[in-house]
């Protein structure tokens, strides 16, 4: 149970009340009073209970590893996850036998997966907070794989003076090759396209 309406002679027995029904403290919720409640006069002519709405605080860490529980589950996988959070950003990692099941083709089902486990998480109201999700260390060896292609495709630009035109890929790897090559001195990146087929350019400065 995420929230629950209490009613009582006043706001606070209200709170309390719901506070032992949720099983949480004061710091884990959100309180909304629906009625202030009035004592009334003599003999509590004209008295009116207390209303309050009491909701569990949204928990981005809780939410990602529930929404990942119930869609692993659903594909037949049993996953462990952990996770780790640092600032703004929460790092999943989740392990267990057929991973590549999860990652997909050069990553494509993890990167949707990712970004649906975001889309839930921000709906609970915690836009600010970004999930990374990965497995078997893919993003670290992906990176790699890309950080390489990008040094091979740069010295291509350099040796023949033609642009090349990478394959589509996501924002966060076409992030990797821009920041790879940012700093050579002769050649320059830019992305064109419109989502989900944009492409990295390379081309000679």
């Amino acid at each position: 149970m995420d929230s629950v309406e209490k009613t009582a002679k006043t706001t606070d027995e209200a709170v309390a009340e719901a506070l032992k029904t949720l099983d949480a403290t004061m710091e884990q919720v959100d309180i909304t009073v629906i009625e202030p409640g009035a004592k009334g006069g003599l003999f509590g002519i004209g008295s009116k209970p207390a209303k309050v709405l009491v909701k569990r605080k949204t928990d981005p860490v809780t939410t990602a590893r529930n929404f990942l529980r119930e869609v692993t589950l659903a594909m037949g996988l049993s996953v462990k996850i952990e996770s780790n959070q640092k600032d703004r950003h929460v790092y999943i990692n989740l392990t267990g036998e057929n991973m590549g099941i999860l990652i997909g083709k050069r990553g494509k089902t993890l990167d949707s997966l990712q970004y649906l486990t975001n889309l839930v998480v921000n709906r609970c109201g915690v836009p600010e907070v970004s999930i990374v999700l990965d497995t078997e260390n893919y993003r670290k060896r992906r990176r790699e794989t890309l950080e390489a292609l990008a040094s091979s495709l740069a010295r291509k630009v350099k040796t023949t003076k033609q642009r090349v035109v990478l394959e589509p890929m996501s924002r966060f790897e076409r992030h990797i090759i821009h920041i790879a090559l940012q700093n050579d001195r002769y050649v320059k990146t830019h992305s064109e396209g419109d989502e989900p087929y944009r492409n990295v350019v390379i081309t000679p400065k």
